[in-house]
């Protein structure tokens, strides 16, 4: 029988908490675009992503209408591409690049990932020559992506490759500083990354994938924090657990259902469901906005660190129970440019770097969206870097950097992106020099619980 209730429920998640498909990502193969030359490998690639795509875009926005829930990205995700480019003999990771952002804009997806390489443990030929082409091959294209997983629990942390993008990411900045440096933004430096990943800028198609696959990231901050709210200050700890449990259940669900109907209508296999909720600029759709609804009085307060732990926790509990098949990140993501609430914490100072550093141990993702000061060194940089890789390799869990050295500007000034990516006000870092350290390079030995083959 229809349930009148859970379809009054649903319409309010939607129209009144902003409940939403965040993103349908196609993990795409190009292990078949493989040549010595440039020009074959930049043909295969295009000729591959117009094939299995030209209709993603189009089916997701009928699904959309078909069952009034907002689709709000479509993207596609694709093999590493430093493994790609490493057979040519002359190698042009440039133009690659270009020509995945020209196929992206022309199926019409928001964004691409995969401009990529691993090199957790060491670089190649390949691995080199693409995390040099980074800063021009992100200034140079519109929807391109690129993550680089510098450290894993079983290899280590490779301490040459952080300095290395420390570098990467201050020159990906000067490039585009008519941008507010967004080329910064589009960069993503990981330990442990996921190769199923739906969400940017760290998606792509890891070698253990199938040939295409549809993954779903699910979103409904704003639900939560209403269920919470409805909840009130009597309830105790596990019976707020429990809620928000339920309401990942009936988030999941809904993902759930639109990812495997898109994937039906594409004839390709779907993937997973990323559990992840992600915030939006928008009111009302902020995981800092939970933490106030649990009860603290702003995003930063002692406690927003064990708030964040069991928001996580209880939203990967819930959803697990609605899917088959979970994967990516899952949990709860803390981007400050893109959280209304966030942003609000750190202009008021109630959120520091350190404090953001702190929650990212049981968070998603890590340090994701700051905007710091432009003339921050490469080595502090490096240094920011190499402690989150740290709580992830240790932690046996994924994190990520994702800061933004604003050239020209500094303490108290804004970045401004619009969109899904918002605006962050810069935020004052650690003065203290990591140069001697950050500069022996080599690798830091993986953790003792590495070894348990």
């Amino acid at each position: 029988m229809i349930d009148k209730n859970s379809i009054l429920e649903t319409i309010n998640m939607i129209k009144l908490h902003n409940l939403d498909i965040r993103t349908v990502t196609l993990a795409l193969s190009l292990r078949d675009c493989v040549s010595e030359d440039v020009d074959i490998v930049c043909d295969k690639i295009y000729n591959k992503i117009k094939k299995y795509a030209k209709n993603l875009v189009e089916y997701a926005n009928e699904l959309e209408n078909d069952y009034s829930i907002p689709i709000i990205n479509k993207r596609i995700a694709v093999t590493p591409i430093s493994m790609i480019g490493e057979a040519c003999t002359n190698p042009d990771y440039v133009k690659i690049a270009k020509t995945l952002d020209k196929a992206a804009r022309e199926v019409g997806v928001n964004f691409i990932g995969g401009f990529s390489a691993l090199v957790e443990k060491g670089f190649t030929r390949g691995d080199r020559l693409l995390m040099e082409s980074i800063p021009e091959a992100l200034a140079q294209t519109e929807c391109l992506c690129s993550s680089i997983n510098l450290a894993t629990s079983k290899a280590g942390i490779n301490m040459d490759a952080v300095l290395k993008m420390a570098e990467t990411v201050k020159k990906a900045a000067e490039l585009t500083k008519d941008r507010d440096c967004i080329g910064a933004a589009k960069l993503v430096c990981f330990c442990n990354s996921a190769s199923d990943n739906p969400f940017m800028a760290g998606a792509f198609c890891g070698v253990g994938e199938p040939e295409c696959a549809l993954n779903v990231g699910v979103s409904g901050p704003g639900v939560v924090r209403a269920a919470i709210e409805e909840l009130g200050f009597d309830a105790d700890m596990s019976e707020l657990a429990n809620t928000i449990k339920k309401i990942a259940y009936k988030i999941t669900t809904t993902g759930e259902l639109v990812g495997r109907k898109l994937a039906k209508k594409l004839d390709i296999p779907f993937g997973v469901i990323d559990l992840s909720l992600a915030p939006t600029p928008a009111e009302g759709d902020s995981v800092a906005g939970i933490f106030q609804a649990m009860g603290l009085e702003h995003a930063g307060a002692h406690g927003t660190t064990a708030a964040l732990a069991m928001l996580n926790d209880a939203v990967k509990k819930g959803g697990i129970m609605a899917s088959s098949h979970v994967g990516g990140l899952s949990g709860a993501f803390i981007p400050v440019s893109e959280d209304a609430g966030m942003i609000e914490a750190a202009t008021l100072g109630h959120l520091t770097f350190d404090k953001l550093e702190a929650m990212t141990s049981v968070c998603s993702v890590g340090l994701d969206m700051i905007a710091i000061p432009g003339d921050t060194p490469v080595d502090t940089i490096a240094g920011m870097i190499a402690d989150e890789m740290a709580i992830g390799m240790i932690n046996k869990k994924t994190t990520a950097v994702r800061v933004i050295p604003v050239i020209g500007k500094g303490v108290g000034d804004k970045i401004y992106y619009g969109g899904l990516l918002g605006e962050a006000p810069v935020i004052p870092v650690n003065k203290l020099s990591s140069t001697k350290f950050v500069r022996r390079g080599g690798r830091i030995p993986a953790p003792i619980h590495s070894l348990n083959n």
